[in-house]
């Protein structure tokens, strides 16, 4: 048998398939990334506690107030003195009433430094509750015995 005719085409795949897919993956990992590390400040360094679990659900109108070992609370990416606190609560619980919502609904959860005063966190829950608020989550790290 002999060969008269000789192929010399190179045939190239059709990429659009696998670059669609490379998309979609793109969009589903983003969809899983944990936003909750956003809300964390390098400055605090969180006690750690055997009974601490992760949250199970997404918390309802969460409002992150960290609490530094200066006596200061960062909230919204701003250091205020505890005193000072108050107006920040207030436009907190004003935008949510604009939104229809109560503040009792909001979860305040705060990030208290393991050097933080246990008065100056309970003066924080204290003024957290003259604006409404009555939902308060205390973040802790996690002791896995290790």
């Amino acid at each position: 048998m002999k060969l008269t005719k000789v192929v010399t085409e190179i045939s190239e795949p059709d990429m659009t398939p696998m670059i669609d897919m490379v998309f979609q993956l793109i969009a589903f990992f983003m969809m899983l990334i944990n936003f909750a590390e956003g809300d964390q400040n390098e400055r605090i360094k969180l006690p750690t506690s055997e009974l601490a679990k992760p949250a199970v659900s997404p918390l309802d109108s969460p409002i992150t107030l960290h609490v530094t070992q200066e006596d200061t609370v960062i909230i919204g990416g701003q250091e205020v003195s505890v005193e000072g606190l108050k107006p920040f609560l207030d436009r907190e619980a004003s935008v949510l009433t604009m939104r229809g919502k109560s503040p009792a609904v909001a979860t305040v959860i705060i990030r208290g430094d393991m050097d933080a005063k246990t008065i100056v966190v309970q003066d924080v829950i204290r003024l957290c509750q003259l604006s409404k608020f009555e939902k308060f989550v205390l973040r802790a790290k996690e002791d896995r015995g290790y």
